[in-house]
């Protein structure tokens, strides 16, 4: 359970701001399809971090376990340091072509999630946590919780919400759980 919680907690802070969330805004304020769009993130989402969580369990059973703590702890930093950078996106290019706003979604939340933060960040935690199942509902749930409220309001809230404290809660977050992995606390979750 604990690969779950500290999962979607780490991508819900982490997505806080990130490019996919104002992608969904974008989508949202473009569009006026909430539910089309909501399922064309659960399922890029899926899809993406499957295949995160799959590269995660797979450096943890060809890497060295005291290499892998310091590599996941290290990574856990970086994503901390990248946390407290801004994303912004632009509208350009955003049409819904032939297939309709769910396949748009699908394909522009499944590339833009390519390298992104939250997707290290799945590796990451499928390289820590035996699990991988619950490290793909874990982080899949954090990404709708960060999203579904930006699909459903749209431009309203962006401009007020704090995304810069967000970041900051965000950056700590990865931060304490880089530390945590360093200092070899929760080891025994590992295997």
């Amino acid at each position: 359970m604990e690969a779950f919680l500290v999962s979607a907690l780490a991508v819900t802070v982490g997505e806080i701001g990130d490019k996919t969330q104002l992608l969904a805004l974008l989508l949202a304020a473009r569009y006026k399809k909430p539910i089309p769009i909501v399922l064309g993130i659960l399922i890029a989402t899926l899809a993406n971090h499957a295949l995160a969580g799959l590269l995660g369990q797979w450096v943890a059973s060809n890497i060295p376990s005291t290499l892998l703590r310091w590599a996941l702890g290290l990574s856990f930093l970086a994503i901390a340091a990248w946390t407290l950078k801004p994303d912004e996106m632009e509208d350009e290019g955003l049409s819904e072509g032939k297939y309709g706003v769910f396949v748009l979604t699908c394909i522009t939340f499944f590339i833009a999630e390519i390298g992104d933060k939250t997707q290290l960040a799945t590796v990451a935690l499928a390289a820590k946590y035996s699990n991988l199942y619950l490290v793909i509902a874990g982080t899949t749930l954090g990404m709708l919780i960060a999203d579904i409220p930006a699909v459903f309001l749209g431009k309203i809230a962006a401009p007020n919400f704090p995304f810069k404290i967000v970041r900051w809660i965000a950056a700590g977050v990865f931060a304490i759980l880089g530390i945590l992995v360093l200092m070899g606390i929760g080891d025994q979750f590992m295997s």
